[in-house]
């Protein structure tokens, strides 16, 4: 069941980091 901690983990870490691009640079999204 690692492997699926870590997918979740990177899919969190994906989600969170699309969010600071959104907030840093709104006029690309």
């Amino acid at each position: 069941m690692i492997f699926f901690d870590f997918l979740a983990l990177a899919l969190a870490a994906a989600a969170a980091f699309y969010l600071l691009a959104a907030l840093i640079r709104p006029e690309r999204f």
